[in-house]
């Protein structure tokens, strides 16, 4: 058996470090791979165009809120007059026994108040929270998720994510726009039954129009808030959210002590009441997420920006 001859002055040393050395090309050639250039160039353009997209989605969502800022003492009036005549004509077109004075009374008086309600959480929400308020962000933190680094007031106020813009005028929207779908989903669902109808009968009605009552309430008090940048929103739609979910739970139990409840009338009343479950909890999974990840949310509402 031969054996190798020595190399002199370390040559195999110097081969073999040169046999581990990784070539030179593997690491140039993707800089210059065509196939790679262009997947970069595409992810740069498509960079650009969504940034240009979410720029111009900022920009009108400012205009929204300024306009629903403007106008929505406008629209008070035109909300009661239209409310007035859709509770009218169902009360008016409801089947059953010939109705006292002080029937309609009594009737009316759940319309009025349901009605009233988003308007009383409204008005008391705008002077609980004024425009020129400066709210230091709450002292105990429930949002622990992610690292963060505090801002003071001021300092948060001047950042360009802050303010109720972006997709937050999105969630500004659903909670306006749910205060009339609730209340003309009561119009439309549940009749109009005065005192002398069957227990069963006005246990629904009543418990119903409590439920859109206080809802009306709550969601009208949390857009103000969201409105107003006052760093107790994302608490107050939480609790608003889970106040929507007791008040089912509490309808339903409710309703089913009821005496001599048709099966019919429970079982749409227990679709009913599903649907407006699964509808909460459909708005909690897509905007905990957000309240909780948000740029725009951390710093309106918790004065706080990303620590990395």
């Amino acid at each position: 058996m031969t054996q190798r001859p020595k190399a002199k002055n370390g040559e195999i040393a110097r081969d073999s470090f040169h046999m581990r050395q990784p070539s030179r090309d593997r690491f140039t050639y993707g800089r210059h791979d065509p196939v790679l250039m262009s997947q970069a160039a595409k992810l740069s353009g498509l960079k650009a165009v969504l940034h240009r997209a979410g720029k111009r989605l900022g920009d009108r969502s400012r205009g929204f809120v300024l306009v629903i800022q403007r106008r929505i003492e406008t629209a008070i009036p035109f909300w009661l007059l239209l409310f007035g005549i859709a509770a009218a004509v169902r009360v008016g077109s409801a089947a059953g026994p010939s109705r006292t004075a002080n029937d309609h009374v009594q009737l009316f008086m759940f319309y009025g108040l349901i009605a009233l309600a988003p308007i009383a959480g409204y008005r008391i929400a705008m002077a609980a929270f004024p425009s020129n308020l400066l709210p230091e962000p709450t002292g105990i933190r429930l949002a622990f998720y992610g690292r963060w680094r505090r801002l003071d007031p001021l300092a948060a106020r001047a950042h360009p994510a802050f303010g109720p813009f972006g997709f937050m005028a999105s969630l500004l929207l659903g909670m306006l726009l749910n205060v009339p779908v609730r209340s003309f989903e009561f119009l439309l669902a549940v009749p109009a039954v005065s005192q002398h109808g069957p227990a069963w009968a006005t246990t629904i009605f009543h418990m119903m129009a409590f439920d859109v009552i206080a809802m009306n309430f709550l969601y009208a008090a949390c857009f103000v808030a969201a409105l107003r940048s006052i760093p107790l929103f994302p608490r107050m739609l939480l609790l608003a959210w889970s106040m929507d979910l007791l008040l089912q739970v509490a309808i339903a139990y409710r309703v089913s002590d009821a005496p001599h409840l048709p099966a019919p009338i429970a079982a749409a009343l227990g679709e009913l009441l599903s649907g407006n479950v699964t509808k909460v909890l459909i708005s909690m999974a897509i905007w905990i997420p957000y309240l909780l990840l948000s740029e725009r949310v951390n710093v309106t509402y918790r004065s706080r920006v990303a620590a990395d």
